[in-house]
């Protein structure tokens, strides 16, 4: 009939488990491909973690190559593999990594509550092309400065993974009180009341700071290993993470203040009883008999 309008009913994005089935792609694999910023993500309108439009999955099976095409640039090494790749003992590959010279891409704990690094195979593959990289892979010795550097202990691998997850982060924010949460997450919570002094700001932000991607139970070792993983030591990185979070609270303070309770409303003293009109009444009862009797004639 003239007039009738055919409507589709708004179409929900899809959680992460039915966006990775439509893939045909594992789990893993999509949460690491949303990392990276290769699947884009929209927030759950009913407050349930992030998801995935049908526009989105559409873009992503039309890409040239795919799913190929994006499991590769999604395929992640350990230490072993990363070593064949580069051609190298694995023993040298650590050392590297230590350096910071290949950023991590995830990690987990094994059964040892031991830290597992996994990297791109990708960016290996990059790295190992790369001329001015071949010294360090091919030389008998570490140079002497990169050796001083490992003989003092350094390992750069948490600091440049925290590097990676803090874009992965920040990707997913709407508002700078999310960026704000974004970087605090990366501090430990003396360095968040100092650079956040106001306990209901503080306690805002705390909405807005991410966990570790790993956890356990709180309080549990693997818990303990994931906080210290996530948690800047170096003085120069949390200068940097306290300068952004001064930084973005005071842009989200003009823009979006942070919830304070509302002052309660003084209560007036009451008020005083007026006293009774026309004057003070006389008492009744055998008191007022007493005091109306007329005064008795004294002696003379």
């Amino acid at each position: 009939m003239a007039g009738d309008t055919i409507t589709t009913p708004h179409e929900r994005p899809f959680t992460p488990s039915r966006a990775a089935r439509d893939l045909g792609l594992r789990r893993s694999d999509l949460d690491l491909a949303v990392h990276l910023g290769l699947i884009r993500t929209v927030p759950d309108e009913g407050g349930g973690g992030r998801r995935v439009t049908r526009s989105e999955l559409d873009r992503v099976r039309s890409a040239e190559g795919f799913p190929d095409a994006l499991l590769a640039r999604v395929e992640v090494v350990g230490t072993a593999e990363a070593a064949r790749l580069l051609d190298v003992p694995a023993g040298r590959f650590t050392r590297l990594a230590r350096l910071g010279l290949v950023v991590p891409a995830k990690w987990y704990l094994n059964r040892y509550r031991a830290v597992v690094w996994l990297y791109l195979a990708q960016e290996l593959s990059r790295f190992a092309a790369d001329e001015e990289d071949c010294p360090l892979l091919r030389a008998r010795r570490m140079p002497e400065g990169p050796r001083a550097l490992l003989d003092a202990g350094v390992d750069l691998r948490p600091r440049n993974w925290r590097g990676r997850h803090r874009g992965f982060l920040l990707r997913q924010c709407d508002g700078p009180w999310e960026r704000a949460g974004a970087f605090a997450a990366f501090l430990d919570p003396v360095e968040i009341a100092e650079a956040v002094p106001d306990p209901y700001e503080r306690s805002h932000l705390n909405r807005f700071r991410p966990g570790p991607p790993v956890a356990g139970t709180p309080g549990s070792p693997a818990a303990r290993i994931a906080e210290r993983i996530m948690t800047a030591e170096d003085a120069d990185e949390v200068a940097l993470l306290r300068t952004e979070l001064t930084t973005l609270v005071q842009e989200a303070r003009e823009t979006r203040p942070a919830p304070r309770p509302t002052p309660r409303r003084a209560t007036a003293p009451p008020r005083p009883l007026a006293p009774p009109s026309g004057g003070p009444k006389a008492p009744r009862g055998l008191l007022g008999r007493l005091r109306r009797r007329p005064a008795a004639a004294t002696a003379p």
